[in-house]
């Protein structure tokens, strides 16, 4: 069956060149990447529990084991990297940014995340916050999640800490809110993580369709 998380055949096609080699000895595999990364897929958009994945998807345990070894083994970020580049190369960017947008969001999880979950008494919110940095056409640069409890200026120094070899050309980040600009800047710049000088304002620059239409 086909779901409307399934992936396309351009999708998987662009998406195997990222993929670790298959086995061609021992035992061959049971279910294929394509069946693997499906199941993933439904699991992030409907938000079920793993072993709730419908009994079309592989096993759940075979699909958390490949998830979790795409996330140790660094593939998640080099097929977000490459996707990014691709769409700053479509509309005839640079592939590397040199303005960026940083926010959160405090979102409500379920009772089995409580030990890693905090209330923001701000939003009125119980479970977990999600720091990120996007560039001007909402494609992520980088990504931060803490308990809600953890205060924006907080968050936004981890989520900037040690981002200088992956955006090098990076200049620029609006932020929302003066609280954040505050624990972000002494004066007019500010060396976030020892070697990343940026220059910080207030307030939401012009964006793109792109982001506007939550791309």
């Amino acid at each position: 069956m086909t779901y409307p998380s399934s992936l396309s055949d351009t999708e998987w096609d662009h998406l195997q060149c990222h993929l670790p080699l298959i086995r061609t000895r021992g035992r061959p595999h049971s279910h294929s990447l394509r069946a693997v990364l499906d199941a993933i897929f439904h699991l992030l958009r409907t938000g079920c529990p793993w072993r709730y994945l419908p009994r079309d998807f592989p096993p759940w345990q075979t699909v958390y084991y490949h998830f979790r070894r795409f996330r140790l083994s660094g593939m998640w970020h080099l097929i977000l990297t490459s996707l990014r580049t691709a769409e700053r190369q479509r509309v005839g960017k640079d592939t590397q940014p040199t303005a960026a947008i940083i926010d959160a969001q405090s979102m409500k999880t379920v009772e089995e995340s409580a030990p890693i979950s905090g209330y923001d008494g701000h939003k009125n919110v119980k479970g977990r916050k999600r720091h990120l940095l996007v560039d001007s056409f909402g494609l992520p640069l980088s990504v931060y999640v803490t308990p809600a409890d953890v205060q924006d200026r907080a968050g936004a120094r981890c989520l900037l800490a040690g981002l200088k070899p992956l955006v090098p050309r990076l200049k620029k980040i609006w932020a929302d809110g003066p609280t954040v600009v505050r624990g972000l800047q002494g004066g007019a710049k500010r060396r976030v993580d020892g070697s990343l000088r940026l220059s910080i304002g207030i307030g939401r620059p012009k964006v793109s369709r792109f982001c506007r239409s939550g791309g």
